[in-house]
């Protein structure tokens, strides 16, 4: 049996939070699970020793780029190359009848959707529960699982000169857009904290953006150099085993909290800019929302309002 699941929102925590689904599917039916996901979602590169994922299939589609399964052209090289896997079931996590048709066209005989043409008001994870539940009768309750073999995080360990005796922290300091950028005096602040009170390594995520980038260099160039070690050379399958690694993370609304926290690390997410479910999906994580809010969503521009205190404080719960 030959399984699909079309996942096609865009980027690495999108992907993450439909994981908990995809296992279920996989344990139901005994196999793996084949996704087709957008090329930004790096699936390939975080979920390549995942049991429960098969192949991953890139969608080649955003309509400002014209990409090979854009448009009507694209629709039937999408069926054509979907068709080649000889899938049995597709599980569809949208409403669009393009998906649907496609799946009718490549041959596939089951096809589990959410209900059409009710994209409008569609909370991401209730959609995801509410289809698991109707055609498998399956309540989804797990946390996003991503895993990784023992011995790469045993070789980074020594690679990376990681000790058991430290408190090391990821700190996933970049982000998709200048919102969720938390200023790099806040990181500053509890990390002047942290060494005051314990023996601490920092392990510095983010992008090559010009911004990520300044921000980084603002932490990095500091008296906590020695303390420090940037990642943003490293690809995502390299930074996994260092991220496995440590003990907890404080992150941005980033690719990386979505990857710390399904690889069970404990992440503090500090929601700037961002609808708060993306920062409590998982019992691994720990929102930290801006002062003066009882909640946070788009356009709340809180990146200024994370209080470090609070970062600090909910640190030293987790780890005592």
């Amino acid at each position: 049996m030959k399984i699909l699941a079309i996942q096609n929102r865009m980027g690495i925590g999108d992907t993450v939070i439909f994981l908990p689904f995809i296992k279920t599917i996989s344990k139901k039916f005994g196999v793996p699970v084949s996704l087709l996901v957008k090329e930004n979602s790096k699936a390939n590169e975080f979920l390549y020793q995942t049991n429960y994922i098969d192949e991953i299939i890139h969608l080649e589609r955003d309509n400002k780029l014209n990409q090979k399964h854009d448009g009507f052209k694209g629709f039937f090289k999408l069926a054509s190359d979907i068709k080649k896997y000889n899938f049995d079931k597709v599980f569809i996590f949208n409403s669009s009848l393009r998906y649907n048709l496609i799946s009718r066209l490549a041959h596939i005989k089951e096809i589990f959707q959410y209900p059409l043409f009710e994209k409008k008001n569609q909370h991401i994870t209730d959609s995801a529960k509410n289809l698991i539940k109707k055609y498998l009768d399956l309540e989804t309750i797990e946390n996003p699982e991503i895993q990784i073999d023992d011995d790469l995080v045993k070789e980074s360990a020594i690679k990376f000169n990681i000790k058991n005796d430290e408190l090391n922290i990821l700190l996933g300091i970049g982000g998709s857009g200048p919102t969720k950028r938390i200023p790099s005096k806040t990181f500053l602040n509890v990390m002047e904290k942290l060494v005051n009170s314990k023996k601490c390594r920092f392990f510095l995520a983010t992008g090559k953006n010009e911004d990520e980038q300044k921000i980084l260099m603002e932490i990095y160039n500091t008296k906590f150099k020695e303390k420090c070690v940037a990642l943003d050379n490293l690809n995502i399958r390299e930074t996994l085993p260092i991220i496995k690694n440590c003990n907890i993370a404080i992150c941005n609304d980033t690719g990386f909290s979505h990857l710390s926290s399904a690889l069970g690390i404990k992440t503090i997410k500090l929601m700037a800019d961002t609808p708060l479910v993306y920062g409590s999906y998982s019992t691994q994580m720990y929102p930290i929302i801006p002062d003066g809010e009882k909640t946070v969503t788009y356009h709340t521009n809180g990146k200024d309002k994370i209080n470090p205190d609070k970062i600090y404080e909910k640190l030293l719960s987790i780890i005592n």
